[in-house]
């Protein structure tokens, strides 16, 4: 995983490439924005995450069954 606060994020292979990209990936408003993305993706996987459980431990109801 490659994260903006850990060490693997200054030694990217674009940068070894593309060394003039340095400044810009140094950044704190580049790494702020890359931080927000993936704290965004992990809400939304969660949010559909929650949504899958719950429709899984919801009882199905039996359509043939009709109560007077």
């Amino acid at each position: 995983m490659v994260a903006p606060w850990s060490g693997f994020w200054d030694r990217n292979m674009f940068l070894e490439f593309f060394p003039g990209w340095a400044q810009l990936f140094d950044s704190p408003f580049v790494r702020g924005a890359v931080s927000g993305v993936g704290a965004i993706t992990v809400l939304a996987g969660l949010t559909e995450l929650v949504g899958v459980l719950s429709l899984r431990q919801r009882p199905k109801q039996d359509a043939s069954r009709v109560e007077p």
